[in-house]
C-alpha cells in the first residue's frame, strides 16, 4: 500500500489549518488591517468584526457575548482562572487531578505554593475517570476545614481521553461553595456544550484544536463573578486583557467553531468510526496491545500501549521515519523526560510503550491500515500485512 505522507495520526497537539477559516481570516490579514481601538472606519471595521466573532462563539457555547474573553489560548485562559479564583474570589484551597494538562497542573501548584494554600489531587479509576465520591469527600472535608476550594478539571483528557460530568460536578461544587473551572480545550468544538446549562465559573478553549489558527483561545467567565485581568496596560476585552486584539484569529477561532458545530454529528460518527476501526485492527493484529482510557471516552483520541520490547522502544522515532505523526504522551511536553505525567498516574502501565493516536475529519481508513500495517512490520514482523 503507498500512501502520501506525511500521516498526520497527533490532531490533539494540533489541527490543519481548515481551508474556510483561513477564508475568513484573509481579508483581516489583507485590507482589513485597522486597530479595532482607532475612531476610523478600518479600525471600527475590525472591531466589528471582533464582536460579530464574539457573538456567534457566544450562540454555540449557550451564553451572553459579555462572559467570554478572548485570549492567546488555553494556557492563558487556564492561568487567568485559576489566579482570579484565588486573588479576586477568595478561594483558599485547591481541588485538581494528577492528569490535568500542565497549564492547569503547574499554574495551581505555582500559587498554591506562592499563597501557601492546600493542593488537593481527586482520585480517579483504573481509566483515569474521576471518583465522584472522593471529590465530594475532599469538598466537604474542605468546607469542614473553613476553606474555599476551586475545582479545576478538565471535560475531556488530551491523552487518555476520560471525560468529566460537568453537570455532576457544577452541582457537587454549588453545594459546597466551590468555585468550578473546566479546561474544555479537547471539548469545546468537539461536543455541543451549553455553559447555561452547567453551573461551571470558568472554561478554556483554544482555537487550534478544531481547525482554527493557533494563538487564540477563549475564556469563558461566569457573568455572577467579577475578577481582574492577568495582563494589564490597555481598555481591551472591556478591560479584561490588554494587548491589541488579534483579529484575524478571533475571526478564524469563530468561523473554525461555526463550521465543527455544524458538522458536528456527521464529523463525530466519522471520526469516531477511524477510532473504532484503528482499535479493532490494533486489537486483531498485536497480541498483548492494550488501551489508556475508556473505551467510550474522547472520539478524537486512541491512546495504546504496546508490550515494551527493544523495537517498541524507539517506536515513536520508527514511525516518524515512516512519514507517520504520532506522540507518546501529550505533545506539548513531550521532549520532557521521564514520559507522560497522565500515563503515570494510570496504575498498572508498566513494561508498556505509550503512542497516542488522535483523529480529525481530515484522515482517512486507509491512513489508519498503512499505520497498523506498518505497526505490525515493526513490532510483528512475521505477521505483517495478515488481516488489515
Amino acid at each position: 500500500m503507498h500512501m502520501k505522507h506525511p500521516i498526520y495520526l497527533d490532531n490533539a497537539a494540533t489541527t490543519a489549518l481548515s481551508p474556510e477559516a483561513l477564508g475568513a481570516m484573509m481579508p483581516y490579514l489583507t485590507e482589513s488591517f485597522g486597530n479595532p481601538s482607532s475612531i476610523y472606519s478600518i479600525g471600527r471595521s475590525t472591531r466589528v468584526a471582533i464582536e460579530m466573532a464574539r457573538k456567534t462563539v457566544a450562540r454555540i457555547l449557550g451564553v451572553k457575548p459579555m462572559s467570554l474573553f478572548f485570549t492567546s489560548g488555553g494556557t492563558e485562559s487556564n492561568n487567568t482562572a485559576i489566579l482570579s479564583a484565588i486573588r479576586d474570589l477568595g478561594c483558599t484551597s485547591i481541588i485538581t487531578s494528577s492528569i490535568e494538562h500542565h497549564a492547569v497542573l503547574h499554574t495551581a501548584d505555582h500559587y498554591s505554593r506562592q499563597h501557601s494554600l492546600p493542593l488537593d489531587l481527586v482520585a480517579l479509576d483504573e481509566e483515569g475517570v474521576v471518583d465522584y465520591g472522593d471529590l465530594e469527600l475532599k469538598l466537604r472535608r474542605h468546607q469542614e476545614n473553613g476553606q474555599k476550594p476551586l475545582v479545576s478539571l478538565m471535560y475531556a483528557n488530551n491523552e487518555i481521553g476520560s471525560l468529566l460530568d460537568m453537570q455532576r460536578v457544577g452541582l457537587l461544587c454549588r453545594q459546597y461553595g466551590a468555585i468550578f473551572h473546566s479546561d474544555c480545550v479537547q471539548a469545546v468544538a468537539h461536543y455541543p456544550i451549553n455553559l447555561s446549562e452547567s453551573f461551571v465559573h470558568f472554561i478554556s478553549a483554544s482555537g487550534h484544536k478544531f481547525h482554527g489558527p493557533k494563538g487564540v483561545g477563549i475564556l469563558y467567565v461566569n457573568p455572577s463573578l467579577e475578577i481582574a485581568p492577568l495582563i494589564h496596560g490597555g481598555s481591551q476585552e472591556r478591560n479584561m486583557r490588554a494587548g491589541t486584539e488579534n483579529v484575524y484569529g478571533i475571526v478564524g477561532f469563530a468561523k473554525a467553531l461555526e463550521l465543527a458545530m455544524e458538522a458536528y454529528e456527521m464529523d463525530r460518527e466519522y471520526i469516531g468510526g477511524l477510532r473504532g476501526l484503528m482499535r479493532e485492527l490494533l486489537q486483531k493484529n498485536l497480541p498483548g496491545v492494550r488501551f489508556n482510557g475508556p473505551e467510550q471516552g474522547l472520539y478524537t483520541v486512541l491512546s495504546v500501549c504496546f508490550p515494551s520490547t527493544s523495537r517498541s522502544e524507539s517506536l515513536l522515532m520508527e514511525l516518524d521515519q515512516a512519514g507517520i505523526c504520532v506522540s507518546g504522551g501529550s505533545a506539548c511536553s513531550s521532549g520532557e523526560a521521564g514520559g507522560s505525567h497522565v500515563i503515570r498516574a494510570l496504575a498498572d502501565r508498566e513494561g508498556c510503550t505509550t503512542v497516542r493516536f488522535s483523529f480529525s475529519k481530515y484522515n482517512t481508513a486507509e491512513e489508519i491500515e498503512y499505520t497498523v500495517n506498518f505497526l505490525q512490520s515493526v513490532l510483528s514482523p512475521e505477521k505483517a500485512g495478515v488481516g488489515v
